[in-house]
């Protein structure tokens, strides 16, 4: 594994936890800035539109510049953010280093995953984008406890230390490992313009709606999972905490299976990927009485949530033809489709129509999804 893909890895992780942990820390962050927990929760909504934002402005501003460059900039960036979150005086300057910190996400993720791929074999690309997820998928795994963990040894400020330190090791490690001049080469066009042309593909845009859809639909149901597992499941709410490293566990092994079934081949692995996804929340929604079959039913929702998301990434970029404006347009679809998802849900419960509801808003979501992708592999073939 090259060391600059573990380098990578570990930017990833240092991200994962800057976005998961917080939610084991608003208790503490509203006390301490005394503001209600709806505001403290905008620290977790601004971040996901900062996401949004970020991945597409930032991605264009740079587009001329070598893609190392670009990503040890994200990452300054990053380390900044948290740094000022770390220090923070007040709530609105917490807010401010939310933002900051978020700006780079979608960028880092869509640029690094293009210099991932370049860094092996082209047979292995989606390993390699699959490799730089696994941080991601770890800290989704362990960024609530480690920030719950961390806020009640040493206060919430010390999760952020902790965070900033973590973007640090990532940094000398891009520095170091990472080689440059990525961007410059034909394959990889840098002009804005472009870049720019890449949105002229049908394939892309395609590409681009699946993977709102698909990320809608698991979000839309896991935004309430812990309503459906102790109201409909029946488990406490101290084991809601172990159930999410379940589920955590899950998006880990989706990632990496997902990574080498793109490889192999990779519209086929979509459309299992995708299809498994929508059948195991239908699934969910039926069973959800039944512990056991929650559990293994979360695990599942994990795999399959993640399976498909190395394909997206190198679907997109391949019909882009390297465009990194692309690549982290397919973040800000993801996110996109987290905050649709998540309404729907929303609706759905408002509704009246109980707390399986949002697993089958999800199903359909995602049902919507496999048959995108299935007009975009018809018309690729065709």
């Amino acid at each position: 594994m090259p060391s600059g893909l573990v380098a990578l890895a570990v930017g990833g992780f240092g991200i994962g936890l800057t976005e998961f942990l917080i939610a084991g820390l608003l208790p503490q962050v509203a006390s301490s800035f005394a503001v209600s927990e709806a505001a403290a929760g905008r620290l977790i909504s601004g971040y996901a539109l900062s996401v949004a934002v970020g991945a597409i402005a930032l991605t264009a501003a740079t587009a001329r510049l070598p893609r190392k460059h670009v990503l040890v900039g994200l990452v300054v960036l990053f380390v900044l953010g948290n740094l000022l979150s770390a220090v923070a005086p007040s709530y609105w300057v917490m807010l401010l280093g939310r933002i900051v910190a978020a700006l780079c996400h979608g960028s880092f993720f869509g640029i690094g995953s293009l210099v991932a791929r370049s860094l092996v074999a082209p047979e292995r690309k989606s390993r390699a984008v699959a490799v730089m997820f696994a941080g991601l998928t770890v800290a989704n795994v362990l960024g609530v406890p480690f920030g719950a963990l961390v806020g009640e040894c040493w206060g919430w400020r010390a999760a952020f230390w902790a965070v900033t330190a973590v973007g640090l090791l990532a940094l000398a490690g891009i520095v170091a490992f990472v080689p440059g001049g990525h961007g410059k080469t034909p394959t990889a066009p840098t002009a804005l313009r472009a870049q720019l042309g890449a949105f002229r593909s049908q394939q892309v845009w395609l590409t681009l709606v699946a993977t709102a859809l698909g990320y809608g639909g698991m979000f839309g149901a896991f935004s309430y999972i812990a309503y459906t597992l102790t109201e409909v499941g029946g488990f406490s709410p101290s084991d809601v905490a172990w159930l999410l490293m379940v589920y955590g566990v899950g998006l880990v092994v989706g990632n990496l299976i997902g990574g080498r079934a793109a490889d192999h081949d990779r519209d086929r692995a979509l459309l299992l990927a995708l299809a498994g996804l929508a059948v195991t929340l239908a699934l969910f929604g039926l069973l959800a009485t039944g512990a056991t079959a929650s559990v293994v039913l979360l695990f599942l929702m994990g795999v399959f949530g993640f399976a498909g998301v190395p394909g997206l990434i190198t679907r997109v970029t391949d019909y882009a033809q390297g465009a990194a404006l692309a690549a982290s347009a397919n973040v800000s679809a993801s996110n996109i489709g987290n905050a649709l998802g998540a309404w729907a849900g929303g609706l759905a419960i408002t509704a009246g129509l109980g707390y399986t509801a949002p697993l089958y808003v999800g199903a359909g979501i995602v049902l919507t999804s496999v048959v995108v992708m299935a007009v975009a592999v018809h018309r690729a073939r065709r």
